[in-house]
């Protein structure tokens, strides 16, 4: 749902070849997986379980172990659950729940624009993106845990989790696709951890 055009035409500027696809067979014959997303959480779950996909992304990402980065709304759907518009289950990948950012004078809502993004590992997510970079964000909710993955944070008038990564599966609730040098060093790390797990 919403910016896979503006993902694969960032990737295509690294060299890397990537497609759209919703058929279970490519998605367990793909070299690497990334999962963007633009919307709201229930209606992604249910288009995904329209589709048919649950099953082979689980599959290639858990037991396979197949690179997996999951962008904004992407991000989101690996965790347990989300109380956009009710509560939904989402996929159930890591510990996390998500939850709509606080009603609060000093924070704005929905959280769009350019904001710092702090690490808090030192790790292949990040590798030559300097603490402390920018990155364009676009959303009215976010992870409020992530036990144990929690690879950078942002403040947007309280820290939210802006990046995890556990294992082979990578989220980053910004859009690198928009965050120009910055979304592309961290895209090219994402292709250089998915070549090198290749062999």
């Amino acid at each position: 749902m919403g910016n896979l055009s503006s993902v694969i035409s960032a990737l295509a500027t690294l060299e890397c070849r990537a497609e759209s696809t919703s058929n279970p067979d490519d998605i367990a014959q793909a070299r690497a997986l990334i999962l963007p997303g633009v919307g709201a959480f229930g209606e992604a779950m249910q288009r995904m379980r329209a589709l048919n996909v649950i099953d082979a992304l689980s599959r290639r990402v858990l037991n396979d172990k197949a690179p997996f980065l999951g962008i904004c709304l992407g991000m989101q759907l690996i965790g347990q659950n989300s109380t956009e518009g009710g509560l939904h289950d989402g996929l159930g990948w890591i510990e996390a729940k998500i939850d709509a950012l606080p009603a609060d004078a000093a924070i704005r809502v929905p959280h769009i624009g350019w904001n710092e993004v702090n690490w808090s590992e030192d790790g292949p997510i990040n590798q030559n993106v300097s603490d402390g970079s920018h990155f364009y964000f676009n959303h009215s909710y976010c992870m409020t845990s992530a036990n144990g993955c929690v690879a950078a944070i942002a403040d947007v008038g309280k820290p939210i989790v802006a990046a995890i990564r556990k294992d082979n599966i990578w989220g980053v609730q910004f859009h690198p696709e928009k965050s120009q040098n910055n979304g592309r060093r961290l895209l090219r790390n994402f292709l250089n951890s998915a070549q090198a797990r290749k062999g």
